[in-house]
């Protein structure tokens, strides 16, 4: 982890590891408990329903129902990943991971959306050959396998909708199953299109239309990952706010070495020097100060702050953030 400890320094009224209450959830058993449980019935209904999915999309030869499939594999395996972050994240740390597992949650969403990026592209290139010579569909076939769906989906959300606003891992998982009840749903039109219509072209519609739904959100997913593997600023979060804010603290002069980055998301840190003026009598006091403004106006409850009657030498290679690329 790139993050500044610096050396003792003759000017250095002293650092403090400011750990405050870091508000991980794992202060709630009975919470994670039924939070787990949840995810268990979310991941066997999608899983089992991805695997029939497939089965009916080969023999009514659907695409739809085929790009539906696997849109509900990645969603299958973000419910995995989500069930192994939980039992991950609540590992504590250890002399080889001192800042737990909470990481394996990005390295696997990572991976989740690369995966996704070529499955849509899959589709969208099927859906093209489709379009140019269109297939025979079995439309009912294909009309009774998505209302099946859709039914698992809305099964799923009900599981998944009590603890949606406990954490961010269940309010994914939950906007996965969303996304999957929409898929059901316009699978569901293109059945009933093709059946009284005979309009075959509409299911490679519904499929590009689900692959494009699909490729925005696996950016987004990707681009966070990635973030956090760079130890980036959370999107959240502006280090010149940050900076500006710590500036009107009374006594502060300067700022340097300052970095804001997270573990995990949610798992959020801040490190920083602070040059303090000759009127500030009582470090300690300020160094409270500090913390408290930080916690109280970002959600920054660990932070490691250095006070200083004088700026250290790394005060000297120090810049101005620019504008973020």
């Amino acid at each position: 982890m790139a993050h500044p400890h610096a050396s003792p320094d003759p000017h250095d009224h002293g650092q403090a590891d400011s750990h405050g209450p870091h508000g991980h959830a794992g202060g709630h058993d009975h919470t994670r408990g039924a939070s787990t449980r949840a995810l268990w019935l979310a991941l066997c209904l999608t899983g089992g329903f991805m695997l029939v999915e497939v089965a009916g999309g080969l023999l009514t030869g659907s695409l739809a129902l085929l790009s539906d499939a696997a849109h509900m594999l990645t969603d299958t395996a973000a419910l995995g990943i989500a069930l192994l972050a939980q039992r991950m994240v609540a590992r504590p740390a250890d002399a080889r991971r001192s800042f737990g597992y909470g990481r394996f949650e990005v390295l696997a969403a990572a991976f989740n959306a690369v995966l996704l990026l070529f499955v849509a592209a899959y589709i969208l290139y099927e859906a093209w050959q489709r379009i140019r010579e269109p297939a025979e569909i079995a439309s009912l076939a294909m009309l009774g396998v998505a209302a099946v769906g859709l039914v698992v989906n809305l099964l799923s959300m009900r599981a998944l909708g009590g603890g949606k606003d406990d954490n961010l891992n269940m309010r994914g998982a939950y906007l996965e199953v969303w996304s999957d009840m929409l898929g059901s749903a316009g699978v569901i039109a293109a059945a009933l299109v093709i059946r009284f219509t005979g309009w075959l072209w509409v299911d490679s519609l519904v499929a590009v239309g689900i692959g494009l739904w699909v490729l925005p959100r696996t950016w987004t997913l990707l681009r966070q990952s990635v973030n956090l593997l760079l130890e980036g600023v959370p999107e959240h979060l502006s280090v010149p706010q940050i900076e500006a804010a710590l500036l009107a603290v009374p006594g502060v002069s300067s700022v340097h070495e300052l970095h804001v980055w997270a573990v995990a998301s949610g798992q959020v840190s801040v490190a920083l020097h602070a040059v303090h003026g000759a009127q500030v009598h009582d470090p300690q006091a300020l160094l409270t100060q500090l913390r408290q403004m930080l916690a109280e106006r970002f959600a920054l409850h660990h932070s490691t702050i250095q006070l200083e009657a004088k700026a250290c030498e790394q005060a000297e290679g120090a810049h101005r953030y620019g504008p973020a690329s």
